[in-house]
């Protein structure tokens, strides 16, 4: 039997019977460098060159900033200044739970984290004036999926390091589609909070605004050192990331004196499980990815994607479609890891820019995490509303039609993705 078949095959199979990701994909290649005689010890090596690179150091720096950021209160502050901003208009709150996660995202670099911060905030205030609690929840786990391509990006981090490719420029690139997600967000949450009655709050006087502004001063400050760093050529973006967590440290002990021992305990705790999941995927889809390529499997399967089609719009259709299914089932490290040495022979076949492919792959990957089975930000905001994963994903629905309409821009005006980039001298 064709080895490609046997080696995806085995690991979809341990999929299915609940076996996690990481030992999926860790299980699959070392039975296949057991099998074909590649020699069992390339494990350890490849383990240390997929990990012991320079820029994978800004994963646990961005993961501890998120943290960090959200627990001295950072969130709740952005949340109440958009509070004051937004008024009484219909679907109001559901605006502010859209544009704080598009500001926290500016601030942390993952999805679950961003959800966790703002649905704090959100939801119970959401639900008190009486929105449903479904809907509330499916709109703050949608509108996470922003902070997966407003910088710091934990998951450009991992393409830019796979294909070689300018972090810094995926950073901007990810920058207007991201918005463009945030946008397509907030007509279904009009629509839906006119028919149903859902409005805001009041609008803030001129004295609330200002006492709101200084206090969310530091949060909104902190996007600007961070990508202003970056893009004015001060630090790069690994370097951009210890000063996250250093800028964050500050604020917590300096300016609002809430950052005791027991806090940081527990920012450090959780950090370290959130980066220790990540590394362990990042290590074996490494190991994976390599076993795939040496057997040559990964080059059968580019071929075959070329033998479809040779139109790039339906084939573009049609990887989406593949990516989208796939980040159903599985993380997008993990996705990163398995598809792209597959699919970057595909992206120089036909001349694809790699870092507009990039921001639209990491799109279409955010959506995976509000698409059940594997839906990470579902999850979170399912245990922070305490309802149960049937609701939260039938009030998703309308938001994940949203985000795909905004995937399908991305996708065919690649120059939404590039501007930015040119602007700032990576093209």
């Amino acid at each position: 039997m064709e080895p490609g078949i046997l080696f995806f095959g085995l690991f979809f199979l341990l999929l299915f019977i609940g076996v996690p990701i990481a030992v999926s994909v860790g299980i699959t290649a070392l039975v296949f460098l057991w099998g074909h005689n590649l020699g069992i010890q390339v494990m350890s090596t490849n383990f240390f060159a997929n990990i012991a690179k320079f820029p994978l150091l800004a994963i646990p720096f961005f993961i501890l900033a998120g943290f960090l950021m959200d627990r001295v209160g950072l969130s709740r502050r952005l949340v109440n200044l958009l509070y004051l901003l937004v008024g009484p208009i219909p679907g109001g709150l559901g605006i502010v739970a859209v544009l704080g996660c598009v500001l926290f995202g500016a601030i942390s670099g993952t999805g679950p984290a961003d959800t966790a911060a703002i649905g704090a905030v959100m939801i119970p205030a959401m639900v008190k004036r009486g929105y449903d609690k479904g809907f509330a929840s499916a709109l703050v786990a949608s509108a996470a999926t922003t902070d997966v391509l407003i910088p710091p990006s934990v998951a450009f981090v991992v393409y830019g390091v796979i294909t070689e490719t300018s972090i810094g420029g995926l950073f901007a690139a990810g920058i207007i589609p991201g918005l463009i997600m945030g946008a397509a967000l907030v007509l279904p949450v009009y629509l839906i909070s006119k028919k149903n009655g859902w409005g805001g709050d009041r609008w803030g006087t001129r004295a609330e605004i200002w006492q709101a502004l200084k206090e969310a001063f530091w949060g909104l400050l902190a996007p600007v050192i961070i990508l202003g760093g970056i893009y004015g050529g001060v630090f790069t973006p690994t370097e951009a990331a210890v000063v996250a967590v250093f800028y964050g440290f500050a604020v917590g002990v300096f300016i609002y004196r809430n950052l005791n021992y027991q806090v940081l305990y527990e920012v450090l705790r959780d950090a370290s499980v959130s980066t220790a999941a990540v590394m362990i995927v990042v290590a074996f889809a490494g190991l994976f990815a390599w076993t795939g390529s040496t057997l040559g499997i990964m080059d059968r399967a580019s071929k075959a994607l070329l033998n479809l089609t040779q139109n790039p719009i339906f084939l573009l259709l049609l990887l989406n479609m593949l990516i989208l299914v796939a980040g159903m089932l599985l993380d997008a490290i993990s996705i990163y890891y398995i598809f792209l040495p597959i699919l970057f022979p595909v992206i120089r076949h036909f001349g694809w820019d790699p870092m507009w492919f990039g921001v639209m792959m990491t799109v279409n990957l955010a959506i995976g995490t509000v698409t059940p089975p594997v839906a990470l930000n579902l999850y979170v905001a399912a245990n922070l509303a305490g309802i149960s994963m049937e609701k939260i994903s039938r009030a998703a629905v309308p938001f994940v039609m949203a985000l795909v309409a905004a995937l399908m821009i991305v996708t065919y005006i690649p120059s939404l993705s590039l501007w930015l980039p040119r602007l700032f001298g990576f093209r």
